[in-house]
């Protein structure tokens, strides 16, 4: 049970450092201040912010106009999510102590 409180700790953080990234940088954007790298906010979305980092684009209209943002993240999730369906219904076993 700890490594599923681990994991889930880990994504809710994950995901609300991609969205509040999301805000940060439209907000430096309208200041024209120093940018948050786009390799940046597509990698938190890679290592699984990509809920936060969707919602974030779309809250905050940022990044939407951007073809590997608009059907990148949506992808990057998809892939997320079909690697958990493969992994829960995975038959092999794994044992955690």
């Amino acid at each position: 049970m700890d490594v599923i409180l681990w994991l889930i700790t880990y994504l809710l953080t994950i995901n609300l450092i991609g969205f509040f990234a999301m805000g940060l940088d439209k907000r430096k954007a309208r200041k024209h201040t120093f940018r948050i790298p786009e390799s940046t906010l597509l990698m938190l979305a890679v290592i699984g912010g990509s809920v936060g980092t969707l919602l974030g684009m779309y809250l905050f209209r940022h990044k939407t106009r951007h073809w590997y943002f608009a059907y990148g993240l949506p992808a990057i999730l998809g892939l997320q999510l079909i690697l958990l369906l493969f992994l829960y219904y995975s038959p092999i076993e794994v044992l955690i102590m």
